[in-house]
């Protein structure tokens, strides 16, 4: 199917695409007020992008060309546009603070949503006051949440990022890897009394997950002469296959259910956010959600032109597509968001990673780009050089708060100045004569320039608070879903993840028994006999 729009904005990147934004800059003096957003105290910049205003007339006209709108609708009315699995996409219903039914095969889904919301309530407050206590009536201290990708990064990534919101007396750990050094560097200094586990697992089948949580079980029950009572005060299931559960040791009133409409990566909003809960506090959780729910509502009712994830998904479809942009870059001017550029690649590179469109055939462009990130200044002195310098054209994304969570005397200045000044000399660059006039040795003088013209978003809050914290995360969110729309894939299932876990379960015994015969390549047989002869 042809796209006049995409025509239009084909042959408008043919015209731009030499153009220079500090040229753009020099001649419009209200490019920023064209080009720049607010939502309460967001403010989201992105008037340092290569387009025009027919660029961006032009990008506008396509997402509606290719039923945008459409799909924003389908989205929050509980259509299946998970098209392969055949699976509504509802996580925003698990922050519908609005009262209204949403609707899953003819059945108002909140009524169940707003249940495991307030058991996760009674539970939470039980653990952060110490009314729910371990096995020897002690307190907890401690909470492991074991989950694997979308169980854990966006948990882990919240539980950071608010971790201002902590109660003193509580920590939190996350074990996700299968290799055993997570597992014994988590617990080792942990005390079996006064340890609460959260098993994070839908079918509570995941290999890594059930491994870890076993060797967690076993872990406690060696503190308590084997008493397997211990577990159902020490372990709870976020799951929703009540007979493994219980058949594990976990007392079925502290399973806490989620649902097929809930993809692992947008989970932490559910009961896989338990631990985000007991970590803020159920009043504080509530204003995380709010803020995504406020953002909920501006996707849905925003005109294209001034709804910001809208626009934040088409500037990064047109980069890849027209500029040829493999990899992007967050970069969270935030210690506390460390973790949001990994969390990031999973919701992006996972959703939109895909090579096939949603009619079953092979793409024919470019689709999800390779994510990645650093908290700054950190990232300045790692690889800025490449972004600033390299032959790759990076788009990036710079995210900070006016205020600091933990004001020292000029540290948040530094920071910020530091914020401003990349985007401006990503945009700038440096040219040689400005390297001349600065007395720079000749030999030096054309490693010194920066071409400049490297596209960006800054947003900016006034403070990283739960309430920020979710308004962000639901924007990313929604970027993604455009883009998918955008590129034509399903951004829900995750086929990709499947073939290598089908792999490794043929492999496992393989190296647990070294006389089965080996059927593979040259490579991974020789791969395997090294291991099995080193391990004995």
């Amino acid at each position: 199917m042809t796209h006049p729009a995409f025509e239009k904005l084909e042959k408008n990147f043919n015209q731009t695409k030499n153009l220079e934004m500090k040229t753009l800059f020099q001649e419009d003096k209200n490019r920023f007020e064209k080009f720049h957003l607010e939502l309460d105290d967001m403010l989201v910049d992105f008037s340092k992008n290569r387009i025009t205003d027919e660029t961006f007339s032009c990008l506008i006209e396509l997402a509606k060309e290719k039923k945008l709108e459409r799909a924003i609708k389908a989205m929050f009315s509980g259509e299946k546009i998970n098209t392969t699995e055949q699976r509504a996409v509802l996580h925003t219903a698990l922050r519908n603070l609005s009262k209204k039914p949403i609707f899953v095969e003819d059945v108002d889904v909140m009524p169940e949503i707003n249940r495991v919301r307030e058991k996760m309530h009674h539970f939470s407050d039980s653990v952060r006051n110490g009314t729910f206590k371990g096995y020897t009536g002690k307190p907890f201290t401690d909470v492991v949440n074991i989950g694997i990708g979308g169980s854990d990064l966006g948990p882990v990534m919240v539980v950071k990022a608010l971790k201002k919101y902590k109660p003193a007396h509580l920590n939190f750990h996350f074990i996700s890897n299968v290799d055993s050094t997570d597992m014994v560097e988590t617990l080792k200094d942990l005390s079996p009394e006064t340890t609460l586990f959260l098993v994070a697992s839908k079918t509570f089948t995941t290999q890594e997950t059930m491994m870890n949580a076993t060797s967690a079980k076993k872990w406690l029950l060696a503190a308590f002469n084997g008493d397997e009572k211990a577990i159902s005060s020490h372990f709870v299931a976020l799951s929703t296959n009540k007979e493994a559960v219980v058949k594990f040791g976990i007392d079925a009133e502290n399973m806490f259910e989620f649902w097929d409409f809930v993809g692992g990566r947008y989970s932490l909003w559910s009961a896989i956010g338990l631990s985000i809960m007991i970590a803020i506090g159920y009043e504080n959780f509530m204003d995380f959600l709010k803020g995504a729910y406020e953002m909920d509502i501006h996707f849905q009712n925003a005109p294209f032109e001034k709804n910001i994830p809208v626009i934040l998904g088409l500037l990064s479809y047109f980069y890849i597509t027209f500029y040829k942009a493999e990899t992007t870059a967050v970069l969270p001017y935030d210690q506390y968001l460390e973790r949001l550029p990994a969390y990031l690649q999973q919701a992006s590179m996972e959703s939109n990673g895909k090579s096939i469109t949603k009619e079953g055939k092979k793409v024919t462009s470019p689709t999800g780009a390779i994510l990645f990130g650093e908290p700054g200044t950190n990232g300045q002195h790692s690889f800025y050089q490449l972004i600033h310098q390299g032959t790759h054209l990076i788009p990036c994304d710079f995210i900070a708060s006016i205020f600091s969570q933990n004001e020292l005397e000029n540290h948040q200045n530094v920071l910020l100045s530091n914020f401003l000044a990349q985007t401006e000399a990503l945009m700038k660059g440096k040219t040689l004569a400005e390297v001349q006039e600065e007395g720079t040795p000749a030999h030096q003088l054309q490693h010194r320039v920066f071409d400049g013209n490297r596209p960006t978003n800054s947003i900016l809050f006034d403070k990283m608070t739960p309430h920020a914290l979710g308004r962000l995360i639901a924007l990313y969110e929604h970027k993604i879903f455009v883009e998918g729309v955008l590129f034509n894939v399903d951004s829900y299932d995750q086929w990709g993840v499947e073939l290598g876990k089908q792999l490794a379960k043929n492999i496992l015994p393989e190296i647990e028994d070294k006389e089965k015969p080996l059927a593979h390549d040259a490579s991974t047989n020789a791969l395997i006999e090294r291991v099995r002869t080193r391990r004995g």
